[in-house]
């Protein structure tokens, strides 16, 4: 959320903020409500002080042993006036904060202007798609023909969207979750979270997801419950409401979760196989920094999440989301994109974001500043390291074999039992 005060003064950045974004928001309702607002805040200023020197003054003509009726009788109408002003102010208040929740974040000066995808750099690659000798198949395919993967009976269970994984397909998405967790605590220094899978509204609007996104949450009907799109929200809040010493600064935290989406208005976008999922698994990386270092931290996140995919051989690419295509909460967002040989194209499978102080203003995410002694907001980072099920689609498809095998890379074999290839049982 941005701050209503830097908001008031700014609103010509905030406005060309909303344009880069290619954003519909007007913020005409916000001078209007932000006139109205401190028209009254200054009319019940008035009367708060007019009444606080009748107050004294009263005193002083008892003192005095004086006559003070009519001064009584005015502060008496003074009062009720405050108490009739103050009325109206929770409304307007409520009425502001609703309005400032659904701006979006400013982005960082670094951040290309651009209109979507199609704008966004590409500021680095690694590794050189594999030439195949042999007609490739899609990971969907694959993965039915080795008996690991089962969309149909997932549909019988549940529906659309939902995957059944089998035998080595089981094993290879738990030896994903547990190698990248191992990297991410062994060696990028993050300790690892287990949270909830729910988390409460308070901590959705901590992360941004609410209001503006609710209609892609999973909520538990009767309660203030929603199932969670990503570790993001229960892991940056578990520190909302607190004051952290600067010298525990950056906080890395690392976590496994399910993750939920309803996916509103994906409907006819990859509705075949893994790659967009009402559940899915993840690894998540969140870190919270003090303001100068953040954009440093972000490099080192983004590096973190590359590590993995370069470890299991995956090509990629690393793009730099443009004005019109990055997240509502974002102020610079990273993209990796790894390539998949069924469609001849890279995909994404992380995005690593900054957040200045916009997550943190909302859940009061704060640090006190060892040399002034005064609190101070932090920024808040994330990104996946890795999206589980897309790094699974990625492995199918770049090491399948011309006898219908799969290879498993060389750091996954110990996940594995010491399994080197996926063959049909």
């Amino acid at each position: 959320m941005l701050d209503l005060k830097f908001v008031r003064e700014n609103i010509g950045v905030v406005e060309e903020a909303l344009r880069k974004r290619r954003s519909g928001l007007s913020l005409d309702g916000f001078r209007d409500l932000d006139g109205k607002r401190r028209t009254m805040l200054g009319a019940v200023e008035t009367l708060r002080a007019e009444r606080n020197a009748a107050s004294e003054e009263i005193g002083r003509l008892r003192r005095e042993k004086q006559d003070a009726t009519a001064l009584m009788e005015r502060m008496k109408t003074v009062s009720a006036l405050v108490k009739e002003a103050e009325t109206g102010l929770p409304e307007i208040e409520a009425e502001m904060e609703s309005l400032l929740l659904n701006i979006p974040n400013i982005p960082d000066a670094s951040v290309p202007d651009g209109a979507g995808e199609e704008d966004n750099p590409v500021i680095r690659t690694w590794g050189t798609p594999r030439a195949f000798d042999f007609p490739v198949k899609d990971h969907v395919d694959i993965g039915e023909s080795l008996d690991i993967l089962d969309f149909e009976r997932a549909t019988k269970i549940t529906g659309g969207r939902f995957c059944l994984l089998k035998g080595a397909g089981a094993r290879l998405e738990r030896a994903l979750i547990n190698f990248m967790l191992d990297v991410h605590t062994g060696e990028h220094g993050y300790t690892e979270m287990l949270p909830p899978f729910m988390a409460n509204s308070a901590s959705f609007l901590g992360t941004g997801q609410l209001p503006k996104f609710e209609d892609d949450l999973f909520k538990v009907e009767g309660t203030d419950f929603y199932l969670i799109p990503t570790a993001e929200v229960p892991v940056t809040n578990i520190v909302r409401d607190e004051i952290l010493d600067e010298a525990a600064l950056p906080l890395k935290m690392t976590a496994y979760t399910p993750c939920f989406r309803k996916e509103a208005g994906s409907y006819g976008r990859d509705v075949r196989g893994m790659i967009r999922q009402h559940q899915f698994n993840k690894v998540e990386m969140v870190a919270i920094s003090k303001p100068e270092d953040a954009f440093e931290e972000l490099e080192r996140l983004t590096s973190h999440a590359e590590e993995i995919l370069r470890r299991l051989g995956l090509p990629y690419r690393v793009v730099t989301l443009c004005t019109g295509d990055m997240g509502f909460s974002s102020a610079k967002t990273y993209d990796l994109e790894v390539w998949l040989p069924s469609q001849s194209r890279y995909r994404e499978i992380s995005s690593c974001s900054c957040f200045s102080d916009f997550q943190a203003r909302r859940a009061k995410i704060r640090f006190r500043d060892a040399a002034t002694g005064k609190t101070r907001l932090a920024y808040t980072l994330n990104g996946s390291g890795l999206a589980v099920g897309r790094t699974a689609v990625a492995i199918l498809e770049n090491y399948q074999q011309a006898d219908g095998t799969v290879a498993i890379p060389e750091v996954l074999r110990p996940y594995m039992g010491g399994l080197d290839r996926i063959v049909r049982r």
